[in-house]
């Protein structure tokens, strides 16, 4: 992992029995988002209930949660495994593969 990026953890859920791991987090960029909307979701004019932003190249999709689903898509198209909210004051992410979520130390944001 690039020592400059900030740095990110998976959460593990209350009552786990083992540890969870994420094999990705060294994908993870500090880069910005290409946008603040989902490009997709602006085309067919549909809505999004949240947007996501890949953490390897910073394109923005909707969530799971969206009709469309573009942030999955972008992560089935590309590989690319790592996405986080850009939801104003939330600080979490999402790795496709392993499914875990992932969240920033407070000393971090």
């Amino acid at each position: 992992m690039n020592p400059d990026i900030t740095p990110w953890r998976v959460v593990q859920p209350l009552g786990t029995a083992h540890e969870r791991a994420c094999g990705h987090l060294d994908l993870a960029e500090l880069g910005g988002a290409r946008g603040r909307a989902c490009a997709a979701c602006l085309t067919s004019g549909r809505s999004w209930v949240n947007l996501l932003v890949c953490m390897v190249c910073g394109t923005v999709g909707c969530c799971d949660s969206s009709p469309g689903r573009h942030a999955y898509r972008h992560f089935e198209q590309t590989g690319h495994p790592l996405a986080r909210t850009l939801k104003s004051g939330e600080a979490w992410g999402w790795c496709f593969v392993d499914e875990v979520f992932l969240e920033q130390p407070e000393s971090s944001r």
